[in-house]
C-alpha cells in the first residue's frame, strides 16, 4: 500500500494540534509542559484511514518561534503539508516562516486549513480568504483549496478530509529500492522493548533482521522490532513513517537528528557543497565565511558559509556555496536542507545539496563553478563522469558509486554499463567492480611511460624499473588493484613488457658504447682468471682503473646474461666456476652423504671468505640443504 505523510505547520495557537484530536482523536501534545502551556514543543505522531482506505501518517510541528527547528525536522519526508491558519488572526509570522521551510524543502503539494471560524462573522472570513490567496501566490500552494472549518464544532471536517484523500491518491509512490535512510525524529525507550528511534523513511526499505549504524557515530545495531500506526510489521519502506526498535543500545547514545542506515553503505560528511537561495524576505544579504545554522533531515548543526563566487549574496539571490560544518552529519545529492541565522533565529534561506563530499575549494576558480553548474544542471551521465574524474586515482566501488550519485541502483547499474560500453567511464577488478574516469586513467598510462622512458635514459645498461619502485612514484591512491590492471593494459597495447620483477618499455633494448664493450670484455676475464677468488667491486674498479659507477650497470647487465653470478652485494663469481665446484660438491657428497664446512674448503680450495657465502649460495638455490653444521643433498 502507498506510503503518504502529511505534515502541519502554521503559527503558535491557529489550531493545528485541536484540528488533528478533531480528526483521530489523539492529542499529539503529549508532554506534561504542552498540556501545561498549552502549545505544541515537540514533534506529536499519529495515523488516520481516509475514506479510499489509504492510511496515512501525521506529523504534528509546533509553531512557537523558538521551536522552528523542531518544525524543520517534522517536514523532513513529508508529502503533503496543511498550512493551518486561524481566521481570527490571519497571517502570521510563523505561518510566513514555515511556508518559505516548505518551499525550500520543495514539498510539492498540500491544502490551506483556516480554522476557528467559528470565532469571526462572515464578512471577515472572507476577507482573511483574500489575504491568504494573494499570500501564496507564486507557491506550491498557489491555486489550492482553502478549507474553512471549526476543530470545536465540526464545520468543515468531512470535506477538509476529502482533499486530504485526493492529494493523497496523487501523491507518487516512492521505491523501496535505494540507500535505506531514517533521520530520527525522536528516541525513547520501551519497557520490555529497550531502545526505540522513530522517524520517515525517506528512501530504501528496512527489515526484522537488518544489521544496522546510527550515524555519524557509526554505532553498530541489529533491528529488533519495526512498528508502524501502533501495529508491527516485518519491513517498513520508503514514505512511512516507523518506530524500529534497535538492539543493543542505550537511548542516551542516540540523538534526534542522527540517521539509520543499513551498515557499510552512507558515511557521515563534514563539507557540503550546495546552490543556495537566499529568501528575498531576508533582512540582510549573506557574507563570506558567515556562521550559520544548517537544517538537513531531522539534523542541526553550525557552520561556516563559504561563498565560492562573489563577496555576498543579496536577498532573493541564489548561489553556490561551500558549507563548513563543525559536526559531521548524514547527507546526499539531491537532499534539501534549511538555513537559518546564527542569532537572532529566523530562516534565511536554502537549498540543495549537489555534493556530500567535496574537497575544499578555493574561491573565485571558474573550474569550480563550471563543475557546481554540471552537478545542477548536467544530466545524470555528465554527473556521474564528473564525479568520477574528481575521485581520481582513487576511483568509486559500486556501492561508493551509489552513495555519491544518490540514484536508484537499476538506474545507476543502466547508466553505469552504458557509459562503460561507450568508453566514457572505466571498470576494472573483475567481480568487484571499481570505477575509474578515462581521463585519469590516460593520466597514470602516460606518466609510467614518461618514467620508463627517463629511467631508460639514466640507465641504459639496466633491463628494465623495479615494479615497485614505479608504484611508489605514483599517487598513493593507486592501490595494488589499479596497478596491475595499469600494467596489464600497458602491456596489451604492447607498450611496455614486464619480466619478473622489472618493467620496461618494449622499446628499449639494452646497446654498449664502445668502451663500454672494452670494459665488458675486461671484467670477464679479470672474473674467468679469479675463478673462485673474485675480488670485491671495489678491487676490480682499481684493478680496471674504471669507476665503481661505470662498473656497476655492466655488472648488472652481465648478471642479468648469466655470464655472472652475484652470491652476495659486492660478491661475483664466474658462472663457470660455480657450475665445476657444484659439479665437485654433488660427486663428493654422493660418496659421502655428508660434508662439512672444512671438507668444503677442501673440495673449493678456498679461505672461510669465500667458502661461508658459497655454501649459502648452494644451499639457497637447493642444492644442499644445512643440517647442523653440515650439508647434505637436497632429494
Amino acid at each position: 500500500m502507498k506510503r503518504v505523510v502529511l505534515g502541519t505547520a502554521g503559527h503558535i495557537d491557529h489550531g493545528k494540534t485541536s484540528l488533528i484530536k478533531a480528526l483521530t482523536g489523539v492529542d499529539c501534545d503529549r508532554l506534561k509542559e504542552e498540556k501545561e502551556r498549552g502549545i505544541t514543543i515537540e514533534l506529536g505522531f499519529t495515523s488516520m484511514v481516509l475514506p479510499s482506505g489509504l492510511e496515512i501518517s501525521i506529523v504534528d510541528v509546533p509553531g512557537h518561534e523558538k521551536f522552528v527547528r523542531h518544525m524543520v525536522a517534522g517536514a523532513t519526508g513529508i508529502d503533503l503539508v496543511a498550512l493551518v491558519i486561524a481566521a481570527d488572526e490571519g497571517i502570521m509570522p510563523q505561518t510566513r516562516e514555515h511556508l518559505d521551510i516548505c518551499r525550500l524543502l520543495r514539498v510539492k503539494k498540500g491544502l490551506i486549513a483556516l480554522t476557528k471560524i467559528d470565532l469571526v462573522e462572515k464578512d471577515w472570513l472572507d476577507l482573511v480568504r483574500e489575504e491568504i490567496k494573494e499570500f501564496v501566490k507564486g507557491t506550491f500552494l498557489e491555486g489550492t483549496a482553502i478549507l474553512s472549518l471549526s476543530s470545536v464544532t465540526g464545520e468543515g471536517l468531512k470535506e477538509f478530509v476529502e482533499e486530504v484523500d485526493r492529494l493523497a491518491r496523487e501523491v507518487e509512490e516512492r521505491s523501496s529500492e535505494g540507500l535505506f535512510r531514517l533521520p530520527i525524529d525522536r528516541v525513547f525507550t520501551m519497557k520490555g522493548f529497550g531502545t526505540v528511534v522513530t522517524g520517515t523513511v525517506i528512501s530504501g526499505k528496512v527489515t526484522v533482521g537488518d544489521s544496522l549504524e546510527v550515524l555519524p557515530q557509526g554505532l553498530e545495531t541489529k533491528v529488533r522490532g519495526i512498528q508502524a500506526h501502533g501495529k508491527p510489521l516485518g519491513s517498513a519502506t520508503a514514505g512511512l513513517r516507523a518506530g524500529v526498535n534497535l538492539q543493543g543500545l542505550e537511548k542516551a547514545v542516540i540523538d534526534r537528528g542522527n540517521v539509520l542506515a543499513l551498515s557499510q553503505t552512507l558515511k557521515p560528511t563534514s563539507v557540503l557543497d550546495v546552490v543556495f537561495q537566499l529568501l528575498s524576505s531576508s533582512p540582510r544579504p549573506l557574507k563570506n565565511r558567515t556562521q550559520v545554522r544548517l537544517h538537513l533531515g531531522t539534523a542541526e548543526t553550525m557552520g561556516r558559509a563559504i561563498l565560492l563566487d562573489q563577496e555576498e549574496i543579496k536577498p532573493g539571490e541564489e548561489s553556490f556555496l561551500q558549507i563548513r560544518l563543525e559536526e559531521p552529519i548524514v547527507a546526499l545529492p539531491g537532499d534539501r536542507f534549511v538555513m537559518r541565522s546564527y542569532s537572532p533565529l529566523f530562516t534565511i534561506g536554502g537549498g540543495e545539496v549537489l555534493d556530500a563530499f567535496p574537497s575544499r575549494h578555493k574561491r573565485f576558480s571558474l573550474q569550480v563553478k563550471e563543475e557546481m553548474e554540471t552537478l545542477q544542471k548536467g544530466s545524470e551521465d555528465e554527473k556521474l563522469k564528473l564525479r568520477l574524474l574528481k575521485t581520481g586515482p582513487a576511483g568509486l566501488s559500486w556501492a561508493e558509486l551509489i552513495m555519491r550519485a544518490n540514484l536508484l541502483p537499476a538506474k545507476l547499474k543502466s547508466i553505469a554499463e552504458r557509459l562503460i560500453s561507450d568508453g566514457e567511464i572505466m571498470g576494472y577488478n573483475g567481480d568487484r567492480l571499481r570505477y575509474i574516469h578515462p581521463q585519469v586513467m590516460a593520466d597514470l598510462k602516460r606518466f609510467c611511460l614518461d618514467y620508463l622512458r627517463e629511467f631508460h635514459q639514466k640507465n641504459p645498461l639496466q633491463p628494465g624499473a623495479m615494479k615497485e619502485e614505479l608504484k611508489t612514484k605514483l599517487p598513493p591512491q593507486v592501490d595494488a588493484r589499479l596497478f596491475n590492471h595499469l600494467l596489464s593494459t600497458l602491456m596489451e597495447e604492447k607498450k611496455i613488457a614486464a619480466e619478473k620483477e622489472t618493467v620496461r618499455l618494449i622499446s628499449h633494448t639494452i646497446s654498449l658504447r664502445e668502451e663500454e664493450k672494452d670494459l665488458r670484455k675486461r671484467i670477464v676475464l679479470l672474473y674467468a682468471k679469479a675463478k673462485l677468488q673474485p675480488p670485491v667491486v671495489k678491487e676490480v674498479a682499481s684493478e680496471l682503473s674504471a669507476s665503481e659507477n661505470d662498473l656497476k650497470p655492466v655488472l648488472q647487465l652481465l648478471t642479468k646474461e648469466g655470464t655472472l653470478v652475484k652470491v652476495k652485494e659486492d660478491l661475483y663469481f664466474h658462472r663457470q666456476a660455480l657450475e665445476e665446484l657444484e659439479g665437485k660438491m654433488i660427486s663428493f657428497l654422493k660418496d659421502h652423504k655428508e660434508m662439512s664446512p672444512t671438507q668444503f674448503k677442501e673440495i673449493s680450495r678456498v679461505s672461510r671468505k669465500f667458502a661461508i657465502p658459497l655454501m649459502e649460495h648452494f644451499d639457497a638455490k637447493k642444492v644442499t640443504m644445512r643440517i647442523g653444521d653440515k650439508r647434505v643433498l637436497r632429494k
